[in-house]
């Protein structure tokens, strides 16, 4: 069964895969056969609860803390990672979420959505990349149907997702051929934190419903363990959002 796993041997770092998402993102990879290098940047006892799920699961795994918003630490962070363990893909999924339209939005608000989302990416990209030997590794970009059809909410937010689409295409065209560079645009995948549904997201989506975790991870597979030939593209994981 061992030989069947399409991660077996593959090491993978997962910025915030604390919780949600980015534990659902570890779970997967690991059920896949690999070890995972689970960051987190506040919620140290949900990473560990990830770590140890992984490693029943018969992989590895390591568990960094690092805040995003100090670019300074973000800029170590690779360095740090290689010293453990060598990585083969990089998932840039941590982020913040806050709904405030541009009025609402203060400088502060601004910088700290820009630096987690965005900037902090940048570094780690460029560190994998820089750092990276071999010529099959994957990098994938968490986005959202917004950085492509940008809203009035969540300005801070969307302005870094759209920052980060655009970031994807470009590095797809510096990182080649060795490293394939891909993203994934998410809709409505999970309700809240609060469990409020708001029923006029679902209105405004296609297919009337929320996505379930495992048509996200299955997307994550096919980036990080298909085929090698795709790069630069977008993957919407939206309902039909984006055609609206």
């Amino acid at each position: 069964m061992d030989e069947q796993k399409r991660l077996k041997g593959k090491t993978i770092l997962i910025t915030g895969a604390a919780r949600r998402l980015g534990r659902a993102m570890a779970i997967a990879v690991a059920e896949e056969g690999a070890n995972v290098v689970i960051h987190y940047g506040k919620s140290q006892e949900e990473a560990e609860e990830v770590a140890d799920k992984v490693r029943e699961l018969g992989t590895q795994a390591w568990v960094f803390c690092r805040d995003l918003g100090n670019l300074n630490k973000v800029e170590s962070f690779i360095d740090e990672v290689l010293q453990i363990t060598p990585i083969n893909a990089l998932v840039n999924n941590a982020a913040i979420f806050e709904n405030r339209n541009i009025y609402e939005t203060d400088l502060d608000t601004w910088q700290r959505h820009i630096d987690i989302i965005f900037t902090s990416a940048y570094i780690l990209s460029k560190n994998f990349a820089k750092n990276y030997e071999n010529d099959d590794g994957r990098i994938v970009n968490i986005l959202d149907w917004r950085a492509l059809q940008p809203v009035t909410d969540h300005f801070a937010y969307t302005m870094a997702k759209a920052g980060l689409a655009a970031m994807t295409r470009s590095l797809a065209l510096t990182f080649a051929p060795r490293i394939s560079v891909n993203g994934i645009a998410l809709g409505a995948i999970l309700a809240p934190s609060d469990n409020i549904h708001n029923d006029n997201i679902i209105e405004n989506v296609p297919l009337k419903r929320w996505s379930k975790i495992s048509e996200v991870t299955q997307t994550l597979l096919f980036l990080l363990s298909g085929s090698g030939y795709i790069t630069g593209n977008i993957i919407h994981v939206d309902g039909g959002r984006l055609i609206l």
